[in-house]
């Protein structure tokens, strides 16, 4: 099976110049930068910290007994 899955940035001005910018599907995923750019790189990488299992912070190991393994790719 093959799918996308759309996301979408907003970005708002924090002032001081500063450009925050959140993940609306996601709202955990929030963060900023200097400049968008900067706010886009930025809160791909907070994405991948809330979308990160705990257990891969801890070293432990997730429960195998009923899961599937799911891959998102997004073009940076």
């Amino acid at each position: 099976m093959t799918g996308q899955v759309r996301l979408t940035i907003r970005y708002t001005d924090a002032g001081d110049g500063w450009v925050t910018a959140q993940i609306a599907e996601i709202p955990a995923a929030i963060s900023e930068g200097r400049t968008r750019q900067e706010a886009r790189e930025n809160v791909l990488d907070a994405l991948q910290v809330v979308l990160t299992p705990d257990e891969a912070f801890t070293g432990g190991q997730p429960d195998q007994a009923d899961s599937d393994s799911l891959t998102l790719t997004y073009a940076a």
